[in-house]
């Protein structure tokens, strides 16, 4: 244990220090993380949520703005309940107690696993008698994890989050292919900085032979618009760099606006790098789309009120102004240094559903509206508060 403990400080360090980039990459590691948490395991389902739980409040509290850390561990933990109360894992041996109190397992019954499924198929019981019987079944688990029925369990826990991995790992692949449906000949696209996803969005649609413009606001202060339009010039795309305070005179001439964010909200809204606010805005003032390209590791269950969100991040000054700028404007006098200059630098926007057209994710289109939906699809309602509060 004293192993996987390392692993976990590693990378609530390397979050801390935000050495990890991007929000596909946070839930990538994350998720393999709790890959190896859960391997080394030897207790119940419970008992494995309440690992999950807590190697997730020191993951989440490293750095509480990065919300895809806090959707892989509510996504873990619905595989884990998943796999729990599922009739059909094949781990789990079902038992039941006799009428004189001794437990008599299933499996030293006759029993035809097709008569089984017809059983189910033909006559599902009722919720009545799910809830009567469930008194009657005890999961059968061994504190040492030795039993073959808790060592399925855990092999099918791992087995779905290795099917999450491969999900983050191919969400930019599935997502570009459906370009095609978006981005059509001569259509003129606007976005704002560099998103990983967009571009390969636009890759996609320029392999299929699409001829299309695209203008980039350059993303003041880091101007990472730059580094996108350098490498859509190189793929030969018809690319113009435009400053972000020219985005509303130039949104007339765009047929639509495609853009990655940092987190999709449980309202539909987004928190996205600064400046997107502006660019949603005007896009709504003269009637033209705003799509939203992103996986579904970004679908975040919480609201944009709630108190676990942190919506912003305040970053470095240097990127505004270097210290040299500003040294002169340090009060000195009073032996405090207070400035008389401040440098606020805010990294992120939050754009309401009211100004989003539409979420492409790796699994299709949807309406912002839509979005509750996909979040009960993929996260437990037992799960949404993480960090439990102490009872008074």
């Amino acid at each position: 244990m004293a192993e996987v403990q390392a692993l976990v400080n590693e990378l609530a360090t390397k979050l801390r220090k935000r050495k990890v980039e991007g929000s596909r990459e946070t839930a990538r590691l994350t998720a393999e993380l709790f890959r190896t948490v859960i391997s080394q395991q030897r207790v119940s389902s419970a008992a494995l949520v309440e690992v999950v739980r807590d190697v997730g409040q020191q993951l989440i509290a490293a750095n509480p703005v990065e919300l895809a850390v806090g959707n892989i561990v509510r996504r873990v933990l619905r595989i884990i309940r998943d796999m729990d109360l599922s009739p059909e894992v094949g781990g789990l041996t079902l038992v039941s107690q006799g009428d004189d109190g001794d437990i008599v397992e299933e499996d030293d019954k006759p029993f035809l696993l097709s008569d089984a499924i017809s059983q189910t198929i033909l006559h599902p019981p009722s919720l009545v008698a799910q809830l009567e019987s469930k008194t009657n079944l005890v999961c059968h688990f061994e504190g040492k994890d030795k039993t073959p029925s808790s060592w399925q369990f855990k092999h099918q826990i791992i087995e779905g989050v290795n099917d999450l991995i491969e999900d983050i790992n191919t969400c930019h692949e599935l997502i570009a292919d459906q370009a095609l449906e978006l981005i059509h000949q001569n259509e003129v696209i606007l976005t704002l900085g560099h998103s990983r996803t967009v571009k390969k969005f636009l890759y996609a649609a320029k392999e299929k032979k699409r001829s299309f413009q695209v203008y980039v606001a350059e993303g003041a202060p880091k101007h990472l618009g730059h580094v996108l339009a350098n490498e859509l010039a190189e793929k030969h795309l018809q690319t113009t760099v435009i400053p972000d305070s020219s985005v509303f005179a130039m949104i007339s001439r765009v047929n639509m606006v495609i853009v990655g964010v940092h987190a999709v909200m449980a309202n539909g809204g987004v928190i996205a790098p600064v400046g997107m606010n502006m660019v949603a805005l005007a896009a709504k003032r003269h009637a033209v789309p705003f799509v939203v390209v992103g996986g579904t590791h970004k679908l975040c269950p919480l609201f944009p009120n709630n108190p676990e969100v942190l919506l912003n991040d305040m970053r470095c000054p240097s990127e505004l102004l270097s210290f040299g700028d500003f040294s002169d404007c340090m009060d000195f006098s009073v032996g405090s240094g207070s400035p008389l200059l401040h440098v606020v630098n805010p990294a992120f926007d939050y754009v309401p559903p009211e100004l989003v057209s539409l979420f492409v994710t790796e699994i299709g289109g949807y309406h912002p509206s839509y979005i509750y939906r996909l979040i009960s699809d993929y996260y437990s309602a037992d799960d949404i508060v993480l960090q439990q509060k102490p009872a008074s």
